[in-house]
This record gives C-alpha cells, sequence and structure tokens, in this order.
C-alpha cells in the first residue's frame, strides 16, 4: 500500500509543461506533439480559448480581419475554415477553437480545471516541477507559459465593493450563461476597448445605463459587416500573399500601409487620408502615414481630425467634450467599434466625469461620486487587464538558487526577446514582455513564437544540451533595446496599459516591443550566430 501510494505521489514526468490552451497553447501543443514530445497542456479554465474563453461580455470580438486572425500553419486549415464576419465575435472563435483541437487531435493532451499554482526548477534534475490547483504535480524537461497578455483581469479596489446588494460584473470573467440587462439600472466602470464593445448593446437592454470614465480613449469604426462568398474566395485564393505582406508591417497583419509620411504632405492631404481611414474602419488607421507614431505633427493633425468626428456624432456638446481625449492618437491602442459614440445620443444613457473625483465608495444600493449616491440594479467593471505579467506574476514560478520570477521583475519585467528570462533555463514565454505581441497580429506573434521554440528544443536534442537560458548581457542589451526602439516613438506619450499605469503600483516600463519585422529578424540573426546572447549547456 505504501508503495503504491507513494508511486501515486510521484510527479507525472512529461517532456513539456504548457501552461494555457489559448491560441499559443494550442499551437504550441500541436507543434510539441508533431516533435515526438510528451507534453501535456494545463488549463485553469473549463474550456479552451484563453481570452476568448473568459471574455463573453456583450459585443466582445476581435478588432483585426477574422481572415488575418487565424492560424496560417496549415494550409489546409485556411482554407476550409469559414468566417461569417469580417471581425469574428466571440462565439466564433469559440467554435474555430474547438475545431482545431479536433482537426488535429488535441483534445487528449488538455486538462481543464487545472490552475497552475507553481513551477520550480530543479538544478539537480534540469528539470521543471510544477504544482497544479487539483494537488497533482508533474516534473518537465520543459516549461512554456502560454498565459496570455491580456487574461489576468484588473479588479480595482473599491471601498465598500462587498456592501453592494446587486451582481458586479467583470468583463474579463463574465458569466457563462450570459446576462439579460433588460429593463435594469445599469453602471459601467471603464470606457477601454472591452467597454467600448460592451456599452452600445446594453444600453439597448438597460432601462437607464451610466458610463463612469477616468480617461476617454480613441475609438473609430470598426465597419464590421457579413464577408461574402467571393471576398472569402478572393482572400484564400491568394492566401500566401497576404501573410507575407503582413509579416512586413510594423503590427504583423495587413493595414494598407501608406508608405508616405505625413511631415511630406500638406494638412489637407493628411484630412483626406483621414476619410479614407474612417470609412476602412479598425486598426487601418495604424497604416495612414509613416510617421504617425512619430511625428508629433502628423500625429496632432489626424488627433484633431478625430475629435472633430466626435464633437459631429455626439449631439451634447458637454458629453461631446468629456469623450473627446488629449492624448497622443495610438499611444494607447485605438479601439474599434459600432455605435459607441451614438450611444450616448440616447436618452437612457448617461456618461460620469471620475478623472478628477474618483469613486468615492460603494454603498448597498449604488455606487458615490463626488458625494452623490448612483443607484443601480448591476455594475459592470471593465477595468482591463494587468498585461503582459500579470498572469506569470500571479504563478509562483522560481529559477536557479530559488529566484522567484516576481522578484526579478519586481522593478519592472527583464526578458531576452521576450521568450526567456536569465537565471530560468529552459522556461518559455509566448508573447512574453519584450516582444511584439499586443503591438502585432497576436496569431502572427504567437506562431514565430512557437517556432522559435520548437527549434530550440530540437538543437538542443541533436547537440546533446540540457538547457538553454539567456546571459544576463544580453538580457540587459535587450532590455535597453526595447526601451529604445519605444523612445523613437509617442507610445510613451500617455499612460497606458502598455506602461502598465492601469494597475496600483505596477512599475512604469514599456513592455512590448515596436515593430514585428525588425524582431524576426534580429531572431534569425541570433539563430544563424548559434543562438548568440543564451548560454547553452551540456549535461
Amino acid at each position: 500500500m505504501a508503495t503504491d501510494r507513494a508511486a501515486a505521489q510521484a510527479p507525472r514526468s512529461l517532456d513539456m509543461i504548457i501552461v494555457g490552451a489559448g491560441f499559443a497553447g494550442l499551437y504550441m501543443l500541436h507543434k510539441a506533439r508533431r516533435m515526438g514530445l510528451d507534453a501535456r497542456v494545463l488549463e485553469a479554465g473549463s474550456g479552451a480559448g484563453g481570452t476568448w474563453y473568459w471574455n463573453r461580455y456583450p459585443g466582445a470580438r476581435c478588432d483585426i480581419e477574422s481572415m488575418q486572425y487565424s492560424y496560417q500553419f496549415d494550409e489546409a486549415l485556411e482554407q476550409e475554415w469559414h468566417w461569417s464576419e469580417k471581425y469574428a465575435a466571440q462565439p466564433e472563435l469559440l467554435e474555430y477553437v474547438e475545431h482545431v483541437i479536433q482537426r488535429f487531435g488535441l483534445a487528449e493532451a488538455i486538462q481543464y480545471d487545472t490552475r497552475v499554482e507553481a513551477a520550480h526548477f530543479d538544478e539537480t534534475a534540469n528539470r521543471w516541477r510544477v504544482r497544479a490547483s487539483t494537488g497533482e504535480e508533474f516534473s518537465a524537461r520543459y516549461c512554456v507559459m502560454a498565459t496570455g497578455c491580456l487574461s489576468s483581469a484588473n479588479v480595482p479596489h473599491f471601498e465598500n465593493k462587498e456592501l453592494f446588494q446587486g451582481p458586479i460584473y467583470h468583463t474579463g470573467q463574465w458569466p457563462h450563461e450570459g446576462v439579460d440587462f433588460t429593463g435594469l439600472r445599469v453602471g459601467v466602470i471603464g470606457t477601454g476597448s472591452s467597454a467600448i464593445q460592451a456599452i452600445p448593446i446594453i444600453a439597448e437592454q438597460a432601462a437607464e445605463l451610466t458610463v463612469f470614465q477616468r480617461t476617454p480613449a480613441f475609438t473609430v469604426p470598426a465597419r464590421n459587416r457579413p464577408l461574402t462568398d467571393e471576398e472569402e474566395a478572393a482572400i484564400k485564393a491568394d492566401y500566401p500573399s497576404l501573410r507575407a505582406r503582413a509579416k512586413q508591417q510594423i503590427l504583423a497583419f495587413d493595414i494598407q500601409f501608406n508608405e508616405r509620411r505625413g511631415s511630406e504632405v500638406g494638412a489637407e492631404e493628411i484630412r483626406a487620408e483621414c476619410e479614407r481611414r474612417w470609412e476602412m474602419g479598425a486598426l487601418n488607421w495604424y497604416g495612414a502615414f509613416a510617421d504617425l507614431l512619430t511625428d508629433p505633427h502628423t500625429n496632432e493633425i489626424v488627433s484633431d481630425w478625430v475629435r472633430g468626428r466626435i464633437a459631429e456624432i455626439v449631439k451634447d456638446p458637454a458629453t461631446a467634450q468629456l469623450l473627446t481625449p488629449k492624448t497622443i492618437f495610438g499611444c494607447k491602442r485605438i479601439c474599434a467599434d459600432t455605435g459607441y459614440y451614438e450611444t450616448f445620443n440616447r436618452a437612457n444613457v448617461t456618461l460620469v466625469d471620475v478623472s478628477e473625483k474618483p469613486i468615492e465608495e460603494f454603498t448597498a444600493r449604488g455606487l458615490v461620486v463626488d458625494g452623490r449616491e448612483y443607484a443601480f440594479d448591476a455594475i459592470v467593471s471593465a477595468t482591463g487587464f494587468d498585461a503582459m505579467t500579470g498572469s506569470l506574476n500571479r504563478i509562483d514560478i522560481r529559477g536557479r538558487a530559488g529566484q522567484p520570477l516576481r522578484e526579478k521583475w519586481a522593478a519592472g519585467p527583464r526578458t531576452y526577446l521576450g521568450l526567456q528570462a536569465a537565471g530560468f533555463p529552459n522556461l518559455f514565454m509566448i508573447s512574453g514582455p519584450g516582444s511584439p505581441s499586443v503591438l502585432t497580429c497576436m496569431m502572427t506573434s504567437i506562431e514565430q513564437h512557437v517556432e522559435f521554440i520548437a527549434d530550440v528544443v530540437e538543437h538542443l536534442g541533436s547537440n546533446g544540451l540540457v538547457s538553454i537560458e539567456p546571459t544576463v548581457v544580453a538580457e540587459d542589451q535587450w532590455v535597453e533595446h526595447v526601451n529604445e526602439v519605444a523612445g523613437g516613438t509617442l507610445l510613451n506619450g500617455c499612460n497606458s496599459w502598455y506602461l502598465g499605469a492601469n494597475v496600483p503600483g505596477k512599475p512604469r516600463v514599456f513592455m512590448p516591443y515596436v515593430g514585428f519585422p525588425a524582431y524576426a529578424e534580429k531572431c534569425r540573426q541570433i539563430v544563424a550566430a548559434g543562438y548568440e546572447g543564451f548560454a547553452l549547456r551540456a549535461a
């Protein structure tokens, strides 16, 4: 009996542990299995999909065209899947996830309802010891964190929040059965991307909707619509060209990039391009001018043009003024909406500014701002995410000599290529801080990272090596380079979640790398130079 009990408690031995069953974890699993590795995905949720599993709020959809926001590693998959809309909604994205799992036979290697609590490196065995919320323990040579950039909900503290008698929903932790706001008095806290998608739909249901805004965001029409069979066929007939073109653009998706600089043309031509981009919609705005995010003059003309459109759409001048951003256009991620500004023309919608007089406290009936109580039947917290590092810092990750990752990152995240951290051998991060990640089409960045990791694993195996990690010098130089590249843009010009500014107490460090083509080329150069900047160790 004692022997059986000891055997039952022994860590399950694997080649690779993958944390997270979103798009990154699924492709890493598929790749690992194709390489003959014994790999397993541990997922906290009861289903796959990552961001799209948790974010089920009204109006949730991707802001990159469906035909580009999709896997490109398998030509047959590209051709067989049918997208119904230009920008896929959350339910359709989950259907796509399930199709991928079934098509590639991944289900048997995914373990749901299993949150990873700790991952410690065993220096003697050169293996990662992973402990899960189920009480299970695992041992693996490689540990891949596919925990996502926007998967850790930011739930701010509000005084007496527990007193509120009604339900409080967070957009990033939405009930799977959905919520019906018909006839209710609803309060929404926040006006970021999730809120901008949800507010128009909630407004159609609610008897009264009150929106509490700290900082207005630049948002442009998404121009979503059904995809025609002819459009889909045309893209699928020339998919390789679209994918190749996308990888040569700064955001790793085709935004019909205009190589002309605003500084080279007159203000009227800039405004004409703004009109064209307004009709194109969504993130195509990033392609308006080559210097949109580097030249203050160009950016100010574009910013003023968009501000003018807000003033035209929103009928009440005071509300329009509150909704008008004073920040740099694009220094926070541009949002894509369907009828957002128009929603504030509705008689049942009220906007409350909390920039100077924040929410004081919650009460049993609602919440208080500037001494006034607002009564609600339900409250929606659209307060975003602890981006880039949040999910990693919530796991007890310890490297050589037991060093905690969160301690190493106390002053801000430090990585090499956004893939690894010095002192944490064989621990990989997909789309980690210091990689292009959220400044790109995530699907493209995910595939590039997974393929890099797979090549590393093959290289170690074929050369009798047991571990890889960055040198401290390479890591320091990369962090400096990431900051230097960002410093050459206007992206540091406002308090955004790129900097962690939405989370109290979080260090202000610009986390993503600006420019996918340059990043991918740098990765190629590093591999060609024998994994320059990495320490590779033999047994």
